[in-house]
């Protein structure tokens, strides 16, 4: 027994039932309020999809919540990696042209391949892209950026996220997956090539936040009220606005 929980007890409950006992404080160890260890002891994750199967996951709660407070800078000629689902939600009407930028090939893409390979992106040709979610598969990610500051027109805005407090992938993108990141890295990595007064760096994410999304649980299970306030010391995501 661990903390007066038998342990074929912590071995099976799952699901929103073991959430609660993620931050329920335990009075059983001599007043001392530790964490009781149903989920916390899990060996396997709620999901293998960040918690896509139960929910929205929590890094993208965070994602949309950064894009949704800088959902102005989403106008005109707009590039989005992966799909077009984030300038069609925060954008809409405000953009003039849409372009994907995929790694392996999309039935949207309009350009494939590695931002680490020289003039993949077109010069000064869009007002903003949205960078969600990518940087981790770049291996030289200096370069990744040079790239997309170059393909901004002066005034444009990147949107970046990168993981923080992180599952790492498995499946087809497994292979890919090199880092997460910190405030302090994300910062000095863009500050290379944009201006740092035109520069923003903040994370998003606490200890709660981190560890349900460690264990793929939704973010309609843990509540938005648990996952608001934001710790540094706890990142699920790093989102930087840069101005070109």
């Amino acid at each position: 027994m661990q903390f007066g929980l038998p342990h074929r007890y912590l071995a099976s409950v799952t699901g929103a039932q073991t959430l609660k006992w993620l931050w329920k404080p335990s009075r059983r160890v001599r007043g001392i309020a530790t964490m009781r260890l149903g989920r916390v002891a899990a060996d396997r994750p709620l999901s293998r999809s960040w918690g896509h199967s139960r929910g929205t996951p929590i890094d993208r709660h965070y994602i949309e919540a950064f894009l949704a407070e800088r959902a102005g800078d989403i106008k005109g000629g707009v590039l989005e990696v992966g799909d077009d689902a984030y300038w069609r939600r925060f954008g809409g009407e405000r953009v003039t042209r849409q372009d994907i930028l995929h790694l392996k090939g999309h039935p949207l893409a309009t350009t494939v391949g590695d931002l680490s390979q020289p003039g993949l992106l077109p010069e000064q040709s869009f007002d903003c892209i949205i960078f969600t979610q990518t940087l981790q598969f770049v291996l030289d990610m200096p370069a990744a950026i040079n790239q997309l500051h170059g393909a901004l027109r002066p005034g444009g805005a990147l949107l970046a996220t990168a993981p923080g407090t992180t599952p790492v992938g498995q499946g087809e993108w497994g292979p890919f997956w090199c880092w997460s990141v910190t405030e302090n890295a994300l910062s000095r990595l863009l500050g290379a090539s944009f201006a740092n007064e035109k520069l923003s760096v903040r994370s998003y994410g606490n200890l709660i936040g981190a560890t349900t999304f460690l264990h793929a649980a939704a973010a309609e299970e843990v509540g938005t009220k648990r996952l608001q306030r934001s710790n540094p010391a706890y990142p699920v995501i790093v989102a930087a606005r840069a101005i070109a």
